[in-house]
Parts: C-alpha cells; sequence; structure tokens
C-alpha cells in the first residue's frame, strides 16, 4: 500500500515540516492523519482528492503500525479490515488533517499546533 497527498497538499506537507523542524515529510503526514481522524466527523468517499502528491510507501508512512491505522479506519466507520476502501480512508484523512492543520496555523500561528497536543505529563 502507498499513501497519495493530494496534488494540493504537497506544498503544505513541505511548509509545514520545515516550519515546525519535523525532518522528515511523513510526520507531519502522520500528525495530520491522527488529528482529522480524532474529529468527530466522518468522511464522504465522494471528497477524495487526486493523488498527485507526497506519496510514503507503506514502512515510511505507517512504521510497525499498519494495524493500528486500519484498526482506526474500522472503528471510526464499521468496517472489516479486509475492506478494500480502507487506503482511501486512510488517504481522506492525510488530506483533511493536512487542510485542518494548515488552516489552524494560517489564522493562529505555529505555536497553535501545541495546544492540539493532549497534556501527557498528567
Amino acid at each position: 500500500m502507498i499513501v497519495k497527498t493530494s496534488k494540493e497538499n504537497r506544498e503544505i506537507v513541505s511548509k509545514l515540516t520545515r516550519k515546525l523542524n519535523l525532518g522528515s515529510e511523513n510526520h507531519i503526514s502522520r500528525i495530520a492523519f491522527a488529528y482529522s481522524i480524532s474529529q468527530e466527523k466522518k468522511l464522504s468517499l465522494n471528497d477524495l482528492k487526486n493523488s498527485q502528491g507526497k506519496e510514503y510507501s507503506k514502512v515510511v508512512f505507517f512504521g510497525l503500525n499498519y494495524e493500528l491505522y486500519v484498526g482506526l479506519i474500522c472503528m471510526k466507520y464499521k468496517l472489516h479490515s479486509s475492506d478494500v476502501d480502507i487506503p482511501k480512508y486512510i488517504k481522506l484523512h492525510v488530506d483533511d488533517g493536512l487542510n485542518l492543520l494548515h488552516t489552524i496555523i494560517d489564522e493562529n500561528g505555529y505555536s497553535t499546533i501545541i495546544d492540539l497536543i493532549p497534556n501527557l505529563s498528567n
């Protein structure tokens, strides 16, 4: 499986990665996926965008956690882990999360990204 962002999100990935000093560009896409899937809304396959942006191999994007990502999609959409649409939902959430993060940062600045991370010190 390969995860690809939309063409429109190609620049967002690079911009956010540079500004947040994340190193590899797959990190912001993982953060975007996590942020999007944490939202209450469900995304529609009808809103799937092109796949002409950043491309990540299965290992680069998921690391050793592929089953966890699939599980999150299955729980949210009540799908079986063998459902052929799972890659589409993963892509939807990566693109949605990138757009959400970009909007939040554009409106409120880069320091607001910290407010999106739960307090782990408790």
